[in-house]
């Protein structure tokens, strides 16, 4: 049996299917969609991150297809419906890269706070901008988060550790969950209106597509500072960038967008925006995490029959 890895992963995603009886495992990234429609025809099972486009021609090239592994949680580059249809397994890896994804959520709110990115750029300028930069604290301030999934919940963890304030919205959350990680459940408009930071922690599906737009900004509190670690497509990025021209969202910090690389950079080099591309899940640790998770995952599927994480099929 044949396993593809078309995307960069860990030495340990190869190494652990290598231990499977009888998996042949081959990486060859990098591929444009024709060469992947070739090359997909001889293997099994195909293991993805976030580069390659899994559409469903993709697919239904994978005439032995069994199996599609995502070396992450968002599955937003594969056809899940076409698998699906076509009786092929997806499986993905949540809460590998979560603690990642947190702790740059985190650190986007301090660098925003304390215009930490300004600061750096005027000092290699040989800039003393000491009296122009003052900051502000996190500490007492109100966090309203949108999702409390699993990296929702560490950020929550985290910000009351620093002495926020954590408001959520999650209809798929109870009570009691939230209060075990220290937020407190509110319809999204009291969310929306009440946060002084609002970070983004929902997959994109159809129900989340666009939903932080012109309606939702609107209903912030004039001078809210904004996270999207997520996915592009959640936050409408021509509504939030009039948001910031018109001062109701005092600065942004964005990991993902509609297009990646973006063909559109307005966004990204807004002067009130810090601008990262899409690294949220970008650590050693986490990358080591996934890539196990999605060895064994597609190791016992392929030799066993196990399903673990799946998606789809």
């Amino acid at each position: 049996m044949k396993v593809l890895i078309s995307d960069k992963t860990a030495k340990e995603c190869r190494r652990k299917l290598e231990e499977y009886r009888g998996i042949e495992v081959l990486e060859k990234g990098g591929l444009d969609p024709a060469a992947l429609m070739a090359e997909v025809a001889g293997y099994e099972a195909l293991i993805v991150r976030s580069a390659t486009k899994v559409t469903r021609e993709v697919l239904a090239a994978g005439k032995k297809l069994k199996i599609v592994g995502r070396a992450g949680a968002g599955v937003d580059n594969i056809d899940v419906k076409a698998a699906s249809e076509l009786g092929i397994v997806v499986t993905n890896t949540p809460g590998g890269n979560s603690a990642a994804v947190a702790e740059l959520a985190l650190g986007m709110m301090f660098s925003l706070a304390r215009s930490l990115p300004r600061a750096d750029a005027a000092m290699k300028q040989g800039q003393w901008l000491k009296k122009e930069l003052e900051g502000r604290e996190l500490g007492g301030k109100t966090l309203g988060l949108v999702g409390i999934g699993n990296v929702g919940a560490i950020v929550a963890r985290l910000a009351r550790a620093i002495g926020m304030k954590v408001l959520a919205y999650d209809p798929y959350v109870t009570a009691d969950r939230a209060r075990d990680i220290g937020a407190e459940l509110a319809a999204l408009d009291a969310v929306l209106a009440a946060s002084d930071y609002l970070s983004v922690h929902v997959p994109k599906t159809k129900e989340t597509g666009g939903m932080i737009g012109a309606a939702a900004l609107a209903k912030t509190k004039r001078g809210v500072f904004l996270v999207n670690c997520a996915r592009g497509g959640i936050v409408v990025e021509k509504d939030l960038l009039a948001a910031l021209d018109a001062g109701q969202v005092a600065g942004a910090a964005v990991d993902a967008y509609d297009e990646e690389p973006p063909k559109d950079w307005s966004l990204a080099k807004h002067p009130r925006v810090i601008a990262t591309p899409h690294i949220g899940a970008a650590t050693e640790e986490a990358q080591v995490v996934v890539a196990v998770m999605v060895a064994e995952q597609v190791g016992a599927y392929l030799t066993t029959g196990a399903k673990k994480n799946v998606v789809a099929g």
